[in-house]
């Protein structure tokens, strides 16, 4: 193996864990903000409450896209020990 061709080996990886938590990390920010805007509204400044409910939602997100990542992660895998 090259060098040209573990550096595409090593971009391809970070290129897949990227697109496998982006969804992920896109309901965390989304969650937080509306958490946010909540807090600011109403005065509320307990740290507590923008934790919980961003950990519930980005969980409960994994849990529905498991098959998803599975797919991506078994398409990468196959590519990586067929070459």
């Amino acid at each position: 193996m090259t060098s040209a061709e573990a550096i595409d080996v090593v971009r391809e990886a970070l290129f897949i864990a990227l697109l496998i938590s982006a969804p992920i990390l896109a309901v965390g920010l989304v969650v937080g903000l509306i958490i946010s805007i909540f807090q600011a509204v109403t005065q509320i400044q307990e740290q507590t409450l923008s934790f919980v409910p961003k950990i519930f939602a980005m969980g409960a997100l994994t849990i529905a896209i498991v098959p998803w990542i599975y797919n991506k992660m078994f398409e990468y895998a196959t590519i990586m020990f067929g070459s």
